[in-house]
């Protein structure tokens, strides 16, 4: 949970608002790309540009499975990502950057008496230091790590993050970048706003909403996909 949370809740939200983090939030990927490539080479295993491209928004498990083409055993999973996420720390406390809107975003939406959570693939402690560097945890209701649970594009990480909201899966907006994230957010029965910071906008086709930036989407844009039909 963030710290002095801002929001009134479900009682008297409009809907909740489910980020994303990593190239949602946050430009990260490039960070992601190069401690993944350095924590595998220790162990002997490549990771390409389109792989990384093709699991990007997945948990460290799922990366791993698509890599090897098998589930890894546990005892590599928590080798190799214990030392990609504390090199990814280390990196994103040094050179990250939160993208253009997005505060003002997260602040709009506050004032709108929208409800907020983090709902991210990535390890809780991850979660935690972006959010302490940039100070955005007021704007938060809860945060959620997929990291444990079934990853995108199965639904689970943002159907915890509404069940913390105490909001229906129908009144929640996922913003997401990632292919993987966009099928879990429509799996989870929610509207979904993708930003083209990740992949081109064209590709987006299965949000019900796509925008280059953050900087582009208003007030009535959320407000119209909950008040949508479909």
């Amino acid at each position: 949970m963030g710290k002095g949370s801002m929001n009134t809740g479900a009682g008297g939200s409009p809907g909740a608002v489910l980020w994303d983090m990593d190239g949602v939030l946050v430009d990260t990927a490039e960070l992601h790309y190069l401690t993944w490539k350095s924590a595998l080479a220790v162990n002997g295993i490549s990771i390409t540009r389109a792989d990384f491209n093709n699991t990007f928004g997945m948990n460290n498990g799922q990366v791993l499975t698509y890599l090897l083409g098998q589930a890894p055993s546990k005892a590599l999973l928590e080798e190799i990502s214990d030392r990609k996420e504390k090199r990814f720390r280390e990196l994103v406390c040094e050179s990250s950057s939160l993208y253009p809107g997005a505060i003002e975003l997260l602040s709009m939406l506050h004032q709108a008496g929208y409800s907020q959570a983090v709902a991210s693939s990535a390890p809780r402690e991850n979660i935690a230091t972006i959010l302490d560097k940039f100070d955005l945890g007021p704007y938060f209701q809860t945060t959620v790590s997929g990291h444990d649970l079934p990853s995108k594009p199965d639904p689970a990480v943002f159907l915890l993050a509404a069940q913390s909201l105490q909001i229906a899966p129908g009144k929640c907006i996922v913003i997401e970048d990632a292919f993987a994230g966009i099928q879990a957010a429509r799996n989870a029965g929610m509207k979904c706003i993708a930003v083209g910071t990740t992949n081109p906008i064209e590709a987006l086709g299965e949000a019900n909403l796509a925008v280059n930036n953050l900087e582009e989407l208003q007030l009535a844009d959320f407000q119209n996909l909950l008040q949508a039909d479909k």
